[in-house]
């Protein structure tokens, strides 16, 4: 018997399930959204459960009716042969639905579906009880625009119900919209498929068990194998025809990763039962580590996207890196669904094609970013060609990369490449590098001075700051417009990093690269790292303890070092103060130009630490040298109103909001150094002996000293003779002398 079946699918999947019905034989047609219709008899419905892998459910078409009342809908329903389908003994529950209809009262539209069928089904059989003690037989009836339709429903739980996903992990995917993932993208077996976020492992199980040829269904049953009258044999032969047909072990493993060991537990255990766990290499691997040689691969990825896991700042920047991961694998296609808002501007570019879709009720996109169609002729799971400058470095980084695949001259990958001035911009950088590097080669030995500025911003669409830290380079972009993507930006960054490396002979791995955008409070402290890229370097005959890799600025700042060279020739004999100390570079020039004693003011006890080491490194400890935790301006209001250092230096942050507590501190103030410097200095000329010395210095470029201001000084700007030659910007920072007057008349703060 020929029957009208009805396949239902998400939003969006239809035309998947049309080319998975195709591939059993049957032709489909989607008639409304969500529903697709093909014919077939008993075996048909028994082939189209175990087979269809993105279907929610199979239908029985019963009846199709115009109904635009009651009476339409009860005598339509009545017409139907449901003898047929349902014995005496059936259990028989009616559920319904209704859109742009006149009958939209649905729990009214079941009675009525009900109440016939029972009638039907009562004069039918003969008999005057309906038990209801059976086999189920799930009724539907569907309203849209006042025509009805019902149908028995021959699935019985979901399709996506495969069997083999007992337990359930954070944000699961359904199986049925995993499945149609992978037929939507350009995976085939044989070719390398990474699912960075496999979670309860679903997309990669679904993916193997397509490659493998195993019928989705083959390990459950369902409601028609319940009904008595149904063809036993038909579903007998649609199991043996998927035993036969289902394939051997993958020869290309799929990869699935996920940060959670626990996820991966289960993942491990939803493999095994689904007979798939030696087709899926799963691994621990945060999405930052994503890697792979291989070429023309896959990745199908389902990341949080805050409907039910993970924090918005999180996931924000989980999003932001994905360009600048995902880069690495340049011959590779990218499926990514998610529905979180804005992907694509965090991302930093559009998508090839997007597909909206329903993970269970939430809306979400299949945002799809196409990669470059393998060679003809190539074989798809052979290891890719590499070629090492392609690989990226992500610097911070001494741990080298895997190299990429090398792409053709007509290919251009998904995410990152290489703008046409490109080139341009790298020739210039060279030569520009090569000439001051000449120029400075004899410092180390003539000078004494090991660490300086190469380059800064010399050419304008280069805004980088290069320093040389005897055998390392330590980079600073600058935030400037540009067009660029940013996977785009980050592959031109690794350009200009291997050319400065090249260039001036420097070991890859010894290249440190820093983002330096516009900073709040004390964000140029604040650790971006952790790979402890920690040296001793020299300057002056002095040793400095830098840290290259785990903070925005190294611990030495270069730009002073005319200024340290100052305050050690007037350190002898002086009794010296250090306000905002950092990591006490200025301190350990006075100690060591004889000064009587050093006090090193600073919050942070990390800076403190650290100070005390690079004392330690030049063997200056001593009982005249004191570290005290303190917010500098608290320090200078709590010591007593009498002469107490001869010099000092004050070089504070533009800004601060830093909020710390300890033994003996309490909340500071913010602190902002055109506001507050003044009163700071004044008071500090209280403890500050007649002719006493302060140096106070600022990177704030629009900072303007009133000398009206200071009545305790004699001033004089002195920032000409301290900014020193290696550094093209003349502005780095503003540096004033300042001598104490006989009498300090400091005004009120």
């Amino acid at each position: 018997m020929t029957l009208q079946l009805v396949a239902t699918a998400a939003f969006g999947l239809e035309a998947v399930v049309v080319r998975e019905l195709a591939a059993l034989g049957y032709e489909a047609k989607v008639r409304t959204p969500g529903r697709i219709y093909f014919t077939g008899d008993a075996r048909a419905i028994c082939r189209a459960n175990l087979w269809l892998r993105s279907a929610e459910r199979v239908l029985i078409e019963v009846a199709t009716f115009a109904a635009t009342d009651f009476g339409e809908l009860f005598e339509g329903v009545r017409a139907a042969p449901w003898e047929q389908w349902i014995p005496s003994s059936g259990s028989f529950p009616v559920n319904g639905r209704s859109r742009k209809s006149q009958l939209s009262s649905v729990p009214a539209c079941q009675k009525i579906v009900k109440k016939a069928i029972v009638e039907r089904l009562r004069d039918a059989h003969g008999v005057v009880e309906l038990p209801e003690s059976g086999a189920e037989y799930a009724v539907e009836v569907a309203l849209l625009d006042d025509r009805a339709t019902v149908t028995l429903d021959t699935t019985g739980v979901g399709l996506h119900k495969r069997g083999y996903r007992p337990l359930n992990v954070a944000a699961p995917l359904r199986e049925t919209l995993a499945a149609a993932i992978v037929q939507l993208s350009v995976w085939r077996p044989g070719r390398p498929l990474i699912d960075p976020f496999c979670g309860a492992g679903t997309i990669a199980i679904e993916a193997a068990m397509i490659g493998r040829n195993l019928a989705p269904g083959a390990q459950r049953t369902f409601a028609f194998e319940e009904w008595p009258g149904f063809d036993a044999a038909a579903d007998r032969l649609a199991r043996e025809e998927a035993r036969d047909l289902a394939q051997g072990p993958l020869e290309e493993r799929i990869v699935a990763n996920d940060s959670d060991p626990d996820a991966l537990k289960v993942a491990r255990r939803h493999a095994a039962a689904a007979g798939v766990e030696e087709d899926i290499h799963f691994q621990q691997r945060d999405f930052g580590d994503l890697l792979s040689r291989r070429a023309y691969g896959c990745v199908i990825a389902n990341p949080p996207y805050g409907e039910r896991i993970g924090e918005s700042r999180e996931l924000a920047a989980l999003y932001q890196s994905m360009p600048t991961v995902l880069r690495r694998l340049p011959t590779w296609s990218h499926y990514i669904i998610t529905a979180y808002p804005e992907f694509e501007r965090l991302l930093g570019q559009q998508a090839d094609r997007r597909r909206k879709l329903y993970n269970g009720q939430i809306e979400c996109t299949l945002f799809q970013f196409l990669g470059p169609k393998p060679p003809r002729g190539a074989s798809a799971d052979a290891e890719a060609a590499t070629e090492g400058d392609e690989a990226p470095l992500t610097a911070p980084t001494s741990t080298p990369l895997p190299k990429r695949a090398k792409l053709a001259a007509d290919q251009r990958p998904v995410f990152g490449g290489l703008r046409p001035e490109a080139a341009r911009q790298t020739e210039e950088l060279a030569n520009r590098l090569a000439k001051t590097a000449r120029h400075l080669r004899r410092w180390p030995e003539k000078r004494g001075v090991t660490c300086f500025r190469l380059y800064d911003r010399d050419i304008p669409d280069v805004p980088l700051a290069i320093d040389r830290y005897e055998d390392a380079l330590h980079i600073a972009e600058y935030e400037r417009p540009h067009e660029r993507t940013p996977a785009q930006h980050a592959d031109w960054l690794d350009l200009m990093t291997r050319t400065a490396a090249d260039t001036l002979g420097v070991d890859r791995s010894l290249v440190f690269l820093k983002r330096r955008a516009r900073q709040h409070g004390d964000e140029q402290y604040t650790r971006v790292g952790d790979e402890g890229a920690v040296r001793l370097v020299g300057e002056a005959g002095l040793q400095f303890r830098v840290n290259l890799s785990d903070y925005l600025d190294t611990g030495l700042f270069l730009d002073h070092r005319v200024t340290r060279a100052m305050v050690r020739d007037a350190a002898k004999g002086k009794r010296f103060l250090n306000l905002f100390a950092y990591t006490g570079a200025f301190s350990v020039y006075a100690a060591a130009g004889g000064a009587a004693e050093t006090i090193t003011v600073d919050l942070s006890p990390t800076y403190l630490d650290w100070a005390q080491e690079n004392f330690a490194a030049n063997a200056l400890d001593g009982h005249a040298h004191y570290f005290v935790r303190d917010d500098s301006r608290r320090y200078v209001a709590s010591l007593p109103e009498e002469p107490r250092f001869d010099l000092a230096v004050v070089d504070p942050p533009t800004f601060s909001n830093t909020k710390r507590t300890g033994p003996g501190a309490s909340p500071t103030d913010d602190w902002d150094v055109q506001r507050d410097a003044a009163g700071l200095l004044e008071a500090l000329a209280l403890r500050m002996s007649p002719g006493g010395l302060v140096f106070f210095s600022t990177n704030f470029r629009r900072f303007r000293l009133d000398e009206a201001e200071l009545p305790s000084y004699q001033v004089r700007e002195i920032s000409r003779q301290t900014v020193p030659e290696d550094f093209r910007n003349k502005r780095i920072h503003r540096c004033w002398r300042l001598t104490r007057r006989d009498e300090a008349r400091p005004q009120a703060t």
